[in-house]
C-alpha cells in the first residue's frame, strides 16, 4: 500500500506499526582503499554468510535461510518500508566510507576463472522478490584470489525478459581479498565500481544466464543478484551517522517481507578489527 500523507505515517507510528533491530558487524579482513565490500561475509551480527552451495547453480537468499539484517516478521497483506538507519564505527582507519543497504536476492557460486569456456549457469530457482528484475543489479563477489588484471563478460537476461544482454568486457581488480567486489577500483580506468555494467537502455536483470572468461586467472568469485535499497555515509569515528529517509530523502524503500538486508561498504582503508554498529527501523501499513 505506502503512505499517501505524513499523517498516515505518523498513525503507523503511533499505532506501534514499527519495527526496531540492531546490528554489529566486525569484519577481519584488511580491506583496501576504494575497493566495494560485502560485508555480509564479515563475522558479526546478522551471521556471515559464504554463498556456499552447488557451482553454478542460482540459490535464492532470504531471511528464514541465510539470516540477514531481521527487518520484522511478515506484515502482509501491509507493506513494509525503511523508516530509519543508523551506523557507528569503533575505529577512523576505513573512514569516510560510503555505505549501501541491499536486498540480496539470488547467488550462483563458484564462477571459473580458470577456464575460457562458457560457463552455463543453472536458472532453475527465479528470483525470490522482485521478480521481473526490474531495478535488480549484478555484482561479483571474490571467494578465492587472484592475480588480477584479466577480464570476463556476462550474458544475462534483463527485466523485460530479454535473453542474450551482455555486460561487455569488465576488467578485475588485483585484489585477493575475501568479500571484495572484484570489478571495483578506483584506480583502474576500465574498473565498473560494486555492479556490473548493464546494456544500453536496460533497467535491470532477471537473471544471469552465462559468463565467460576473457583470459585464465587462478581465482573464484560469485555472481550476486541485489536490489540495492538506501545509501548512508559514515563520515567520522566521534558520532554516528543517522538516517531518516522521511525527512532526510522524501521516500521510504520498501522492505520486502523475508527479504535477506546487508551492506555493501566502500572503506579508505582497512576493516580489520573494525567494529562497526547501528539499527534498522521499519514502519508498515
Amino acid at each position: 500500500m505506502g503512505f499517501a500523507s505524513v499523517g498516515e505515517y505518523a498513525a503507523a507510528s503511533e499505532a506501534g506499526q514499527t519495527w526496531l533491530s540492531t546490528w554489529r558487524k566486525s569484519p577481519s579482513q584488511a580491506t583496501t582503499i576504494g575497493i566495494w565490500f560485502d560485508l555480509s561475509m564479515s563475522p558479526g551480527q546478522p551471521v556471515p554468510q559464504y554463498y556456499a552451495s552447488a557451482p553454478g547453480v542460482a540459490a535464492p537468499m532470504a531471511y528464514t535461510d541465510q539470516q540477514g539484517m531481521f527487518a520484522g516478521h511478515s506484515v502482509a497483506p501491509a507493506t513494509k518500508h525503511l523508516a530509519r538507519l543508523t551506523v557507528m564505527s569503533s575505529v577512523a582507519t576505513a573512514l569516510p566510507m560510503p555505505m549501501m543497504l541491499c536486498d540480496y536476492l539470488l547467488y550462483y557460486p563458484f564462477i571459473d576463472e580458470g577456464t575460457t569456456d562458457e560457463q552455463i549457469l543453472d536458472n532453475t530457482a527465479p528470483l525470490p522478490r522482485y521478480a521481473s528484475g526490474e531495478g535488480v543489479r549484478m555484482m561479483a563477489v571474490s571467494v578465492a584470489g587472484r592475480t588480477g588484471g584479466q577480464s570476463f563478460t556476462v550474458s544475462y537476461t534483463n527485466s523485460a525478459g530479454v535473453a542474450g544482454r551482455t555486460t561487455g568486457p569488465v576488467v578485475q581488480n588485483s585484489v585477493s581479498l575475501i568479500g571484495s567486489i572484484v570489478t571495483s577500483d578506483r584506480a583502474n580506468a576500465a574498473a565498473r565500481g560494486p555492479f556490473l555494467p548493464l546494456q544500453a537502455g536496460d533497467t535491470g536483470v532477471r537473471s544471469i544466464d552465462s559468463v565467460t572468461m576473457a583470459d585464465v586467472d587462478v581465482g573464484l568469485f560469485t555472481l550476486v543478484l541485489v536490489k540495492p535499497l538506501a545509501q548512508l555515509q559514515l563520515r567520522g569515528v566521534d558520532a554516528p551517522v543517522e538516517a531518516n529517509y522521511l525527512t532526510d530523502f522524501g521516500q521510504l524503500p520498501t522492505i520486502v517481507d523475508d527479504a535477506y538486508l546487508n551492506f555493501l561498504a566502500c572503506p579508505s582503508g582497512s576493516l580489520a578489527a573494525t567494529a562497526l554498529h547501528g539499527d534498522i527501523t521499519v514502519v508498515w501499513n
